[in-house]
């Protein structure tokens, strides 16, 4: 069964409301950063080089390499299926990344299709191609299919941002998040918008979802 969609602003609005009456903390966040990020776009090949691109590095750093990608017209699977891995280490790529890049672009998925399943089952499809974990796969159904109640506990700056939120004295690693997170469901996408937007002002950098 397919959850909530965020597909625009009325949506996240609904969540944030349900979200502060559920946990009044998260009232702090809004009057620290003001509204969140709506955070949609279109999902397909390119939304997954893009999660790809992202691991590991800086927003600022993922949005250079995307930008040589761009350049060098390796954000269409077909592109980068016909390439090999030095042209796309020439755009920016690591050599990890290169191998991930060409694994996507040969995986055939069937991106159609996920809008219609349940948030696990889209976890799985995505989490068999190598270099897709995870992360990505969370990355992906919270931005690019709107999913609502998708987490990505594993991300750090999520983790740090609970830390200070909450007063932890540690942060949370993913399996303690994610249980911390279960008190925000059906709504847990719009809790990591607050607490990646929260990480933001108080670190003065951004997470993904800042």
């Amino acid at each position: 069964m397919i959850g909530r969609i965020i597909e625009g602003p009325a949506d996240l609005a609904e969540g944030v409301a349900w979200l502060v009456a559920r946990e009044p903390r998260f009232a702090l966040v809004l009057q620290a950063v003001g509204d969140l990020p709506l955070r949609r776009h279109a999902d397909g090949f390119g939304a997954l080089m893009d999660a790809i691109i992202g691991q590991q590095v800086s927003v600022a750093s993922a949005a250079a390499i995307r930008a040589r990608m761009e350049a060098a017209g390796f954000l269409q699977a077909a592109a980068v299926a016909a390439a090999d891995e030095a042209a796309l280490r020439a755009a920016g790529l690591s050599r990890q990344k290169a191998g991930y890049a060409l694994a996507l672009a040969r995986a055939d998925i069937d991106y159609a299709r996920l809008r219609a399943l349940p948030d696990d089952e889209v976890i799985a499809a995505l989490v068999a191609v190598p270099g897709i974990g995870r992360w990505t796969a969370e990355i992906y159904a919270k931005f690019a299919l709107g999913r609502a109640d998708v987490f990505a506990a594993g991300d750090l700056a999520l983790q740090e941002g609970a830390r200070l939120l909450f007063g932890l004295s540690e942060r949370p690693g993913e399996r303690a998040l994610r249980g911390m997170a279960e008190d925000w469901r059906p709504w847990r996408a719009v809790a990591a918008r607050a607490l990646w937007a929260y990480y933001r002002v108080a670190k003065g950098r951004e997470g993904v979802g800042g």
